[in-house]
């Protein structure tokens, strides 16, 4: 007896083979999907890390280094003073204190230091030394730490101790940096005598010329006036300077301080280790420094120091300071993150919904023969993951080449959501087609289909959270859960939605009078629109969602360039602006308009300390050519005005002896009233008579609140002569500009002040995420339609071909496929970008762009809104309609090269 074994072929390898383009495209879908979703949280790790980072290097070690200070206390008779200065204890010391302050925070113990320092200054009187102004120099005495491991001799030796020394010692070694050396006129070799309390001057020689190994280290920078002197005026007197330098002296020596009258104090500086904090984690450091200010910390550092021990850094700060900065951003980004992923999550769900569409006899088929809905659904996802799952996890691998980084797990989980989302959406949406066995697949045309109840009950569940969502953004701002984040685009959904609910009534309405045209191609391309399947509305919903997201991030750039450029004009007041304390030297003004890109200047004489005889209070007095300035104004949009406002009637110039037409601002106007004269005093004693003839509130001359404008040829001679230029033109050459100025006055550029505002890579990294954002939700917009338009590409072939046996021409077969494909890309343009339009006015209520724009400025340099950008609602829109009638065109043209009798076999589903 012979059995027969029957071979089963298996499910997934059947598949792939069937169809490997279809595998391979989504294989590349998910694969860039995981990488973007992967390298998101890694870049806003990175520059917000490279943020942290800035804000330290920036607040420099004097602020960031965390200072110890215990006081020597000469009440307590049985303590020796002198022994509490000795080098072993203080290092016994230090040792303790490093396990309190290193259990709290990584400490870099190479730049950390301790000793004896002086907190008094002390005036000596060796005539050898420098005396700018005819005041004697002073010096600070420092014993510090491990002085030969940071510094190398120049000339002469370390200082060192030949005996016990004490606080009757006559005289001890000291050695000075290159630097305080230059500045003091210090030699190897020179005596310095610091003045003592009850004894003779304590004479310090000086034995070597130090160069620091690090001079921007915290070792020398905690306190700069280790490395470099200082040039200090005296309290009472800006003009009368004296120079303060440093004495470093041997640990050994410390004990003579005592009773220099310097008031000595036991230091220990703790270089916090910077490259170890990091910005997601920054609560855990906030809290170890609140205890060492004020708390357990600071208990454990006098447990084994002094009861008298104090802390102090600014690191707390500088902390605190960059969380807010990041507090502000993070909402803005995390926006432009929820939005591309809404798109990413509705791109991959369509790529599924299509491939389902695609395959619905096949599935039909598989339930009428028993199949079930846990094994249909086990089949598809298996086939799927094959091909998704490698491709996710090399998505993930080139997020985490590409961006470097300590923290994995956010990409990791980013990664595995976008795969188990391609993964999913075949099955999800193949089960919930096929829940009922059919034999065949009913036809589910968009222009025919009526909305289930079930879609009604997800369109208002959308709509509640929507609504909350927003009004919570308009009321508290961006600052908030996480549901702010997701307002735009749930905002941007429901409009979708609601699109999607007119797109058949528009289809039907657009039939009627197409149907009275000649020719059939306009009538059939309309029915063809309107039998595209009811899954097709995916990519519709796609493009509006993503073409919303796309306005909202390119608004937001432009809002953030916008702000910028505007303070930076209110900074500099032109394009370019050079100004001296006194008049500028003849010629000048012809050098500068020959720099490349200058177009224009504008010499202006600015007198900021004229002063009303009514005795208010100094009020800058800016003189013009009325012409000029006025066009000047009129160019920048700032205080714009006729030329007449500042001329004598006939359009004169007034003499000087005449009442001066003048330009007020509103806050001189107020004071002085428009009607009557504003008599002046100039810093030469010249008396002028003003007359108010209009008020501005800011003008291009004078950079503050207030102002008065009056025309230069009224002025005397030497009040005329101009003191600024201010210069216009799109592309200037700074460097051009400065050497023609030389050294004569100051220049300063309007796109040099611009590039102030963004100099934070937490700034610029936002920034970068918009711009990704922008583009991913552009790209993904576009593969939408692609997708769609690559599922429909059998069937319209297939029409075509029986079309051209019935006498259709190319020209027809092209006119009908493009204007198949308008209505839904027309549709997803205009309704993306009025979707975008009304998020963006709902939603700029409650966006402030000055946290991202203008850091650090109080408002000063004005707000930065949210507005929509004309070419961010545009362009994508304009880029989905070329995409679709682009494609439609190539179609039709590829369809009419291949011939007809490929697409008409017998038994070709289509």
């Amino acid at each position: 007896m012979s059995s027969t074994a029957r071979t089963v072929a298996p499910w997934v390898r059947t598949r792939l083979r069937a169809a490997p383009g279809a595998a391979l495209a989504l294989a590349l879908l998910v694969a860039v999907t995981a990488c973007l979703a992967g390298a998101l949280p890694r870049a806003v790790d990175r520059y917000e890390n490279a943020g942290l980072a800035h804000a330290l290097h920036d607040a420099g070690p004097g602020r960031t280094t965390i200072g110890v200070f215990a006081p020597l206390s000469f009440d307590d008779a049985s303590v020796d003073p002198a022994a509490l200065l000795r080098p072993d204890r203080l290092t016994r010391q230090n040792g303790d204190l490093l396990h309190v302050v290193g259990d709290l925070l990584p400490v870099d113990r190479p730049q950390s230091s301790y000793g004896v320092t002086t907190t008094a200054n002390r005036v000596v009187y060796d005539p050898w030394l420098p005396r700018p102004t005819g005041d004697p120099a002073r010096v600070s005495l420092v014993a510090p730490s491990d002085l030969a491991g940071h510094a190398s001799v120049r000339a002469g030796r370390l200082p060192r101790t030949t005996g016990p020394v004490n606080a009757e010692s006559a005289g001890i070694e000291a050695a000075v940096t290159a630097a305080t050396a230059r500045s003091l006129h210090i030699e190897v070799g020179s005596v310095i005598h610091v003045p003592s309390l009850s004894r003779a001057p304590l004479a310090v020689r000086v034995t070597g010329i130090l160069d620091p190994r690090e001079p921007a280290g915290a070792y020398w920078s905690t306190t700069p006036l280790l490395r470099t002197p200082a040039l200090v005026p005296l309290a009472n007197s800006s003009e009368r300077k004296y120079w303060l330098g440093a004495l470093l002296i041997p640990q050994a020596a410390a004990p003579a301080l005592m009773y220099t009258g310097g008031n000595p104090v036991r230091y220990w500086y703790f270089a916090p280790e910077l490259g170890a904090l990091r910005a997601p984690s920054l609560d855990g450091p906030r809290s170890a420094l609140s205890s060492l200010k004020d708390g357990p910390g600071l208990e454990r550092a006098r447990a084994v120091t002094d009861p008298e021990t104090d802390t102090d850094t600014d690191l707390d700060a500088v902390l605190g300071s960059f969380a807010d900065l990041r507090s502000g951003i993070s909402p803005l980004v995390a926006v432009a993150a929820a939005g591309t992923a809404t798109v990413a999550v509705v791109v991959l769900l369509m790529a599924g919904a299509l491939a389902a569409d695609r395959r619905r006899a096949e599935l039909a088929l598989l339930r009428a023969r028993g199949v079930s809905l846990p094994g249909l659904a086990g089949r598809l996802f298996a086939e799927t993951a094959v091909a998704a799952v490698p491709a996710g996890a090399v998505g993930l691998a080139a997020a985490l080449l590409l961006l470097p980084g300590d923290r994995a797990r956010y990409a990791v989980a980013a990664a595995a959501a976008v795969t188990l989302t391609a993964c999913a959406a075949l099955p999800v949406r193949a089960v919930l087609a096929h829940r009922t066995v059919r034999t065949t697949a009913p036809r589910e045309d968009v222009a025919n289909a009526r909305p289930s109840r079930r879609r009604l009950v997800v369109e208002l569940t959308l709509l509640v959270p929507a609504a909350g969502a927003v009004e919570a953004l308009r009321r508290r701002g961006t600052t908030g859960d996480q549901l702010i984040s997701l307002a735009p685009v749930l905002t941007g959904v429901v409009a979708a939605l609601l699109l999607l609910r007119l797109y058949p009534p528009l289809l039907r309405l657009a039939a009627r009078p197409v149907g009275r045209l000649r020719g059939a191609t306009a009538q059939l391309s309309v029915a063809r629109a309107g039998r595209t399947s009811a899954s097709g509305v995916l990519p519709l919903l796609a493009v509006l969602t993503a073409l919303a997201t796309a306005a909202f991030g390119g608004s937001v750039l432009t809002g953030v360039a916008d702000a910028r450029d505007r303070a930076a004009l209110l900074t500099i007041g032109a394009d370019a602006r050079v100004e001296a304390a006194v008049s500028l030297p003849s010629g000048l003004s012809e050098r500068a308009r020959s720099v490349p890109g200058v177009r224009a200047a504008t010499a202006v004489s600015i007198a900021y300390e004229a002063v009303p005889t009514n005795g208010e209070s100094a009020v800058p007095l800016a003189g013009v050519d009325p012409r000029d300035y006025s066009a000047l104004s009129a160019r920048m949009g700032l205080g714009a005005f006729p030329a007449e406002n500042l001329m004598a009637p006939g359009g004169r110039h007034p003499k000087p002896g005449d009442a001066l037409p003048a330009v007020a601002s509103a806050s001189i106007a107020e004071k002085f009233g428009t009607r009557g004269p504003v008599g002046l005093r100039l810093n030469d004693g010249t008396f002028l008579t003003l007359r108010i003839t209009a008020v501005r509130d800011r003008t291009p001359a004078v950079l503050r609140s207030d102002f008065l404008l009056v025309d230069r040829a009224g002025l005397p001679a030497e009040d005329a002569s101009p003191t600024a230029l201010l210069l216009t033109g799109a592309h200037l050459d700074a460097g051009a500009l400065r050497r023609a100025v030389g050294r004569t006055a100051t220049v300063q550029t309007r796109a040099e002040a611009r590039a102030g505002y963004a100099d934070s890579p937490i700034q610029t990294g936002a920034e970068h995420v918009y711009t990704a954002a922008v583009g991913a939700a552009s790209g993904l917009a576009v593969l939408a339609l692609l997708l769609a338009l690559v599922r429909a590409a059998p069937e319209r072939a297939a029409l075509l071909a029986r079309l051209r046996t019935m006498g259709l021409t190319r020209a027809q077969g092209r006119r009908l496929l493009i204007l198949e494909s308008l209505p839904q890309a027309l549709l997803g343009a205009i309704g993306g970008a009025l979707t975008g339009w009304t998020v963006i006015r709902l939603l700029s209520p409650g966006v402030d762009l000055t946290v991202i724009a203008l850091p650090g400025t109080d408002g000063q340099a004005g707000q930065a809104a949210l507005r929509p950008d004309l070419w961010s609602l545009a362009v994508p829109a304009l880029t989905v309609v070329v995409v679709a009638v682009a494609v439609a065109a190539l179609q039709a043209w590829w369809t009419g090269r291949r011939g007809s009798v490929r697409e008409l076999r017998a038994g070709d589903a289509r």
